[in-house]
């Protein structure tokens, strides 16, 4: 029986719809219905109000089934510190700041020193900044969330080049993704995630069941790859 971990969802209210992962009961129940042993998750309020109030409201997300993961802004006006986190988030469109600036660079830094992963959404970034942070520091692990399929030339050159990046499959729902991608880049660079509510959680797990792909391989993108990049216990 393979492990599933989604490592991209949300826990929390949405501001334009109401969603059963509004809080930690309605969200355990959402992984019971599709049979999603763990999810790490960020709170919507750090991603679409102030991070550190987000971050906070994390405290909500107790036990082995959920794993929090704060969301962080670099420099003196952003959040302080991240605590023993295996997994953060960076949104510097939402936040409105350079991925690429003196302030993200040292942060980045800081990250890749304590073997930090970071979850990267595409449409927060462009290519150039992404090869650019991953340029500088190439021992950071950045998992790129929410790629698709527009995304896909982009998207190779950059793991062609960067050992370090990574790939969900929120959005690799295209014949045969998923399997190109592990084919050519390994099956320890594709990650379960689904990066609900905000797209769809069912598709991407119907799609984990169905993998043309062999059974270790496919319990790595499960949750293996997950629980190596997050340590057993949740920690580099």
């Amino acid at each position: 029986m393979m492990t599933v971990v989604d490592l991209n969802r949300m826990l929390g209210p949405l501001p334009y719809d109401e969603v059963a992962s509004r809080d930690p009961a309605g969200l355990v129940g959402e992984l019971d219905r599709l049979r999603i042993d763990t999810a790490c998750v960020v709170h919507t309020h750090a991603v679409y109000g102030d991070p550190r109030d987000g971050n906070a409201s994390l405290t909500q997300a107790q036990g082995p089934r959920l794993l929090p993961v704060p969301v962080l802004i670099p420099g003196p006006l952003g959040t302080v510190g991240f605590g023993d986190s295996g997994l953060v988030r960076l949104c510097p469109r939402e936040h409105s700041w350079s991925p690429t600036g003196p302030h993200a660079l040292a942060l980045a830094a800081e990250l890749a020193r304590t073997r930090t992963t970071v979850l990267l959404g595409w449409d927060s970034v462009s290519a150039a900044e992404v090869h650019q942070l991953a340029g500088a520091q190439p021992s950071l692990r950045i998992v790129l969330t929410g790629t698709g399929y527009r995304s896909l030339r982009e998207l190779a050159e950059l793991m062609d080049v960067h050992e370090e990046l990574y790939v969900d499959t929120s959005t690799l729902a295209g014949h045969l993704q998923v399997e190109w991608f592990a084919g050519r880049y390994g099956a320890r660079r594709v990650l379960f995630g689904t990066g609900a509510p905000v797209t769809d959680d069912a598709g991407p797990r119907h799609q984990l069941d169905r993998l043309e792909l062999p059974d270790a391989d496919i319990a790595l993108i499960a949750g293996g790859n997950a629980l190596r990049l997050l340590g057993a216990d949740g920690r580099p």
